[in-house]
């Protein structure tokens, strides 16, 4: 029966696709979906699939990006865009997102060239940036790394923000010191430049309390607990010699793929596999070899050969562990069953057995390296994943504060800030601005107040009950105040502190409606080092966001907006 040849279906081309309605429901539907998310009261959202399968609680970013489905090229690029950003920086993936779908949605109102509405972008991204770097920056704060307390504060914002851990205070302050105690474990003794930081490998136990989660230094190697009573309680006064396979040791055969396999005559190919297995465990036995550990799966009688001479043998590792297994034995993954060469194999300072829960552990005690494992504890699987990844976020800002040592204000403070900036240096010094791009002043201001406005907006996604939205007009920082108050109102006796809880309302402020048009001023710049009370209580309450991530995330959400704006056709192959 001859198949039916169906005809090539040209190319759909669509003309200025941010014209289409469609296409701007869609955006301000996800725009929606995002901000809906944003912050430490956001609202969590399920995703699964309608004809079955895993359903997925969360409010992140890395998670709701990654199981949203989206069909329209548009979507497409500005989701892979976060995406990106976030594989890179692992926070501010909502602030990315958010603030380009603002972007897009206020600069289409102005009616501008879309050319101008470009470069005009570009020119207050260059502002924001210079601003955030310099030194009198009103938002910025350094890091003091022979104080705990900022860093503390760090980690607790990012995980404030993640509301599907469902953490306590009580559980969020464990939490933190924890990731803190495993971020320093991570950093080498020596001071060699570069440094280079070790690794954390963070392990999830469904069963117990949060607050029964702590970290060891060295590796955790879960094993069963019939396993873990086979292993020879071999105790020596020196080092441990360790060797790391990566390859399987269990006799198998690789699929030759197209290829053929040539035996000769009478060869058993399982015997002369098992006879190489045997003999590479000749050679570990001769290099007084006292711990292997295989990635994979090691045959039996390769393991009864090496436990018979008193050589400790673990198999199914599994990936994520080997290379902190090699940065903490200093062993090279042994990827052959040929000869092992002697500068790939390690050493470790001990070994222990360990019991968290019902799972048994191996315990590798490292001689000096820089490794640690993190067990988190929690109810239940869905929170156990969430509260994995807000981990694995917070270790990596750690981080990446370790290279640019400052932090910028949290809570909304720093857009709402940023906003005042940029509306009072284009009303009295528009020429830091243009600076020869060939635009109006008229034209910088619609601009401005668009990027401003998406800023704000930004901003003003913290606040899920409908409460008031204000700014102070003397350092422009964001105040939320709860809904269903009478409108003429004594505000310093129902606001406390402000977004990010550096200023209090007991000080002589005036503030404003953020969804009101105010008059431009000049924010105070230089944050006083007696307003931040770090090595004071209140300190605990400082809400900060990695500078880097920030930067990032506020480049990445400029240049994708830019990019969308700029698209006069999609093209669309239906074939």
């Amino acid at each position: 029966m001859m198949s039916c040849l169906e005809a090539k279906k040209p190319s759909l081309c669509h003309r200025e696709p941010l014209t289409a309605e469609k296409v701007r429901t869609t955006l301000a539907v996800l725009k929606g979906v995002l901000t809906s998310c944003y912050g430490p009261f956001g609202r969590l959202k399920q995703l699964h699939n309608g004809v079955g399968g895993s359903v997925c609680t969360t409010s992140q970013s890395a998670v709701l990006l990654r199981n949203l489905s989206v069909t329209h090229p548009v979507l497409k690029v500005l989701i892979a865009s976060v995406q990106n950003h976030v594989s890179c920086f692992s926070d501010c993936g909502l602030f990315t997102a958010i603030l380009c779908c603002n972007l897009i949605e206020n600069v289409q109102k102005t009616n501008l060239a879309t050319a101008t509405a470009i470069k005009l972008n570009k020119r207050l991204l260059n502002f924001c940036t210079n601003y955030l770097r310099s030194e009198s920056c009103g938002c910025r704060i350094p890091v003091d790394f022979s104080s705990t307390q900022i860093l503390l504060c760090l980690v607790r914002s990012v995980l404030t923000s993640k509301p599907a851990c469902m953490l306590t205070r009580k559980e969020v302050d464990h939490i933190s010191t924890l990731i803190l105690r495993a971020f320093l474990f991570t950093i080498p003794e020596s001071t060699k430049n570069p440094i280079i930081l070790g690794k954390s490998i963070i392990i999830s136990l469904k069963g117990p309390r949060v607050t029964d989660s702590t970290v060891l230094p060295g590796v955790l190697i879960e094993i069963p607990e019939i396993q873990l009573m086979k292993t020879l309680p071999v105790r020596k006064s020196s080092a441990l010699k360790v060797a790391l396979f990566s390859t399987s040791l269990s006799g198998d055969f690789s699929d030759p793929g197209e290829g053929s396999v040539v035996v000769s005559y009478r060869v058993s190919l399982e015997n002369a596999v098992l006879d190489q297995l045997i003999n590479l465990g000749r050679q570990l036995v001769s290099d007084h070899v006292d711990l292997v550990l295989c990635q994979k799966v090691m045959h039996p009688s390769l393991k009864r050969f090496l436990r018979t001479h008193h050589i400790i043998a673990i198999d199914r590792v599994g990936v994520t562990p080997i290379e902190p297994l090699s940065k903490a034995t200093g062993a090279q993954p042994i990827g052959s069953l040929g000869p092992v060469s002697p500068s790939s194999y390690g050493s470790v300072k001990d070994w222990h057995s360990a019991q968290f829960g019902c799972k048994h552990f191996f315990h590798l005690i490292p001689n000096e390296a820089p490794v640690c494992t993190l067990l988190l504890c929690n109810r239940n699987d869905t929170v156990a994943d969430e509260l994995k990844l807000a981990c694995q976020t917070a270790l990596h800002v750690l981080q990446l504060t370790v290279k640019e040592p400052w932090v910028l204000l949290g809570g909304g403070c720093t857009e709402t800030h940023l906003a005042a900036c940029i509306r009072h240096t284009t009303h009295k010094e528009p020429g830091n601005i243009l600076q020869g791009e060939g635009c109006t002043q008229a034209e910088l201001q619609l601009i401005a107040e668009a990027f401003c406005s998406a800023l704000e907006s930004l901003a003003g996604s913290l606040e899920h009950d409908g409460g008031e939205i204000l700014t102070d007009m003397k350092h422009g920082h964001f105040w939320s105040m709860q809904a269903g108050l009478p409108s003429v109102v004594n505000w310093p006796d129902l606001l406390s502190q402000c977004g990010c809880g550096v200023y209090s309302s007991q000080e002589e402020l005036s503030w404003s409606v953020l969804r009101n048009t105010c008059h431009p001023f000049a924010p105070q710049t230089c944050i006083p080092h007696e307003a931040l009370e770090i090595n004071q209580q209140p300190a605990r309450g400082l809400i900060v966001d990695c500078l880097t991530a920030k930067l990032s995330g506020l480049q990445v959400a400029v240049e994708t907006a830019n990019l969308i704006l700029d698209l006069a056709y999609v093209i669309e192959d239906k074939n």
